[in-house]
């Protein structure tokens, strides 16, 4: 069928919006210098065993993430495949596609923090800060809320990190003191008072 013809049923294309054009725009600015991020750590790691890992690890500690258009040249250095590379990235939780928020707040989820009520405090800072059961980044990117899967910190369980700093012997209170910190430092209001955190995690020394 021509689509040009009068009553033509053919679907037309789905135009971008300004604000996705805008993204875009930026995204093809930085990638150049993603791209020289990436030869950096492609030359410092080439010869080392198993080099993906720490070429990962030394763009996201460069750039906050590891950005979808610079996959092909990880993997085009290392003679590996898009896949193989997008595999890593997206198995290892500490590896992000997107940049996070201004503060990273990490909740263990593991088994020994499980037992204690993580998965209580897991829902609560989910629904105090909007985002889905899967956690991830507020609208206004003053916090990304991710799980981690052991802190080192199983003897006072539950446990989180914020900004790499560890809290131990959490309950629904201190957790809410954490992101309520978070949110100041990053110009975001805290949870108005009165609204009811979750209860039920474990209770211990301050956080």
């Amino acid at each position: 069928m021509d689509p040009n013809a009068p009553g033509s049923l053919a679907r037309e294309t789905p135009l971008a919006t300004p604000g996705q054009l805008r993204e875009s725009l930026r995204e093809a600015g930085k990638l150049g210098a993603y791209r020289a991020v990436v030869r950096a750590a492609l030359e410092q790691h080439r010869q080392d065993e198993g080099p993906l890992m720490p070429i990962l690890h030394t763009v996201q500690d460069s750039l906050g993430h590891v950005p979808a258009g610079v996959v092909g040249d990880i993997a085009e250095g290392l003679n590996l495949s898009r896949a193989e590379v997008h595999g890593v990235v997206s198995y290892y939780h500490h590896f992000r596609a997107v940049p996070a928020g201004r503060h990273v707040l990490q909740v263990c989820r593991a088994e020994s923090c499980q037992a204690m009520g993580c998965e209580t405090l897991w829902q609560g800072a989910c629904t105090e800060l909007g985002l889905p059961p899967e956690g991830g980044t507020t609208a206004d990117g003053a916090v990304t809320l991710e799980p981690v899967y052991c802190l080192g910190l199983c003897a006072m369980s539950p446990a989180a990190a914020l900004d790499e700093a560890p809290h131990a012997r959490l309950n629904a209170a201190k957790l809410g003191r954490l992101l309520d910190r978070a949110r100041a430092d990053a110009g975001a209001p805290a949870a108005p008072a009165g609204v009811d955190r979750v209860e039920g995690a474990s209770s211990g020394a301050a956080a």
